[in-house]
C-alpha cells in the first residue's frame, strides 16, 4: 500500500536539508579565493574547508548511524539540522582560520548523519510505488546546491563578504529543522544498523565494486572542480563568474532526474567528466560554458547511479547500503579536494584538471569492466 500524500511534505523537507548541508559543503569552491585572502592563506590551504567535512563525514556516516540506531530517525534529522545552523553562524563569527576549520568539522557530523539517515528514506515515506521519484526529489538537492546555492552565496560574498553568505545558511537550517519536525511523520528505524551489518557488506563483491568506481569518479570531479573558480577567473571576467556556475547546476539538475540508475548511465557519467575536464583549461568562455554543462549534467548523474549501484548489492539493508554510500562518497571527496590542493600548489590549476580527467577515464573503463565481469558470471 503507497504511503499517504501527506507524506510529500517531508520528502521535500528533507529535500531542503540536504540543500543546506550540499551548499554549506561546497561553498567554499565559490568563495575560496576570499576566504583565503581573509585569513592570508594560499588556496590549496583553503581547500581544507572542503577537505575536513568529507573525512569527518566518513567516520561518522557509520558511528553517528549506529550509535542512535534505536532514535526516531525524525529526531535525529531535525536535530542534525540544527547542529548545522550553529556550525554556519561559528563559520560565519571565525576569527581565525582554525576557528573556521573547526566549524568545518562540524558540518562533517551533519553530512555524515543525515545522509545515512535521509538518503535511504523514500519508500517509508510516500511508499515502493513513488520511492524513485521521491528518491530522485531527494538527490535533486545535490545539483540543486550548485545551481541556487552556490552561485546565490558566491554572489552574496562578492557583495556582502563571505560570512554573510554562511550566516544566511544557518538560518536556512534552523528553518529546515523545524519544516522536519512539522512534515514528517515519527520514524522509528526499520532496523538496528550495527557495525556487523557493514562489516558483512564489505564481504560483498557487488559493494566492493562500487566502492572502487564511486572512489575514482568522486576523486576526480572534486580533485578538479574544488579549484574550478580559479581556473575560471583566468577564462571569464569576475561578474559572469556566478552565471557560469548557474548553468552548471542546471545542468546536474537535468542530469539528475534524466539519468539511468544502471551501470551503463555510470559509465557514460564518467567518461563525460573526463572528456569536460581535459577539454575545459584549452577552452574561450564559449566553450567553458559548454564545457561546463556537459560536466554538470554528467556529475548530477553520479550521486544517483553511485547510491542505487549500492542499493542493488544491499537490498536487505538499505540503511546500512546507504551508509556506506555516504562514507565512501565522502572520504573521497575529501581526498580529492586534498590531492587537487596539493597538485594546484605544486604545479598549476590546469594540471590538476588533467589528474582528474586520467581518474575519471579509468573509473568509466572499470565501470564498463565490472559490467562485462558480472554479464560472463550470469552467462556462465
Amino acid at each position: 500500500m503507497n504511503a499517504p500524500s501527506p507524506r510529500w511534505p517531508a520528502v521535500f523537507a528533507v529535500n531542503a536539508g540536504i540543500f543546506a548541508i550540499v551548499t554549506t559543503e561546497i561553498l567554499p569552491i565559490g568563495l575560496l579565493m576570499p576566504i583565503a585572502a581573509g585569513f592570508g592563506v594560499s588556496a590549496g590551504t583553503a581547500g581544507w574547508t572542503m577537505t575536513v567535512p568529507g573525512f569527518v563525514a566518513a567516520v561518522a556516516a557509520p558511528a553517528v548511524t549506529v550509535a542512535t540506531g534505536r532514535a526516531d530517525r525524525r529526531l535525529m534529522l531535525a536535530v542534525l539540522m540544527v547542529l548545522l545552523a550553529a556550525a554556519g553562524f561559528l563559520a560565519a563569527a571565525a576569527p581565525a582560520f582554525w576557528v573556521l576549520l573547526t566549524a568545518r568539522f562540524l558540518v562533517g557530523l551533519v553530512i555524515g548523519g543525515f545522509w545515512s539517515i535521509g538518503a535511504g528514506l523514500a519508500p517509508r515515506l510516500v511508499g515502493p510505488a513513488a520511492a524513485g521519484r521521491a528518491t530522485a526529489v531527494i538527490f535533486s538537492a545535490v545539483p540543486l546546491g550548485s545551481v541556487l546555492g552556490v552561485p546565490l552565496g558566491t554572489l552574496l560574498g562578492q557583495f556582502a563578504g563571505w560570512r554573510s553568505a554562511f550566516l544566511l545558511l544557518g538560518v536556512l537550517s534552523l528553518a529546515t529543522a523545524a519544516a522536519l519536525l512539522v512534515c514528517t511523520p515519527p520514524l522509528p528505524p526499520a532496523a538496528v544498523t550495527r557495525l556487523s551489518v557493514l562489516s558483512g557488506l564489505l564481504r560483498r563483491p557487488g559493494v566492493r565494486s562500487g566502492l572502487i568506481v564511486t572512489f575514482l569518479v568522486v576523486l576526480a570531479h572534486f580533485g578538479t572542480y574544488t579549484y574550478v573558480t580559479p581556473l575560471l577567473r583566468d577564462v571569464v571576467r569576475p561578474d559572469v563568474l556566478s552565471a557560469y556556475l548557474l548553468a552548471y547546476g542546471a545542468a546536474g539538475i537535468a542530469g539528475t532526474f534524466l539519468a539511468g540508475r544502471n551501470r551503463s548511465a555510470f559509465a557514460v557519467a564518467a567518461a563525460l567528466i573526463a572528456g569536460a575536464v581535459f577539454v575545459l583549461p584549452h577552452t574561450g568562455p564559449v566553450g567553458a560554458l559548454v564545457t561546463l554543462v556537459v560536466w554538470g549534467a554528467a556529475y548530477g548523474a553520479v550521486p544517483v547511479c553511485s547510491q542505487a549501484w549500492y542499493a542493488r548489492a544491499a537490498p536487505d539493508a538499505p540503511e546500512a547500503a546507504t551508509v556506506l554510500f555516504t562514507a565512501s562518497f565522502q572520504a573521497t571527496l575529501s581526498a580529492g579536494a586534498l590531492a587537487g590542493g596539493f597538485v594546484v600548489d605544486a604545479v598549476s590549476v590546469p594540471a590538476v584538471m588533467t589528474c582528474g580527467g586520467v581518474a575519471a577515464a579509468v573509473a568509466a573503463l572499470a565501470v564498463r569492466g565490472t559490467g562485462r565481469v558480472r554479464s560472463g558470471e550470469r552467462n556462465a
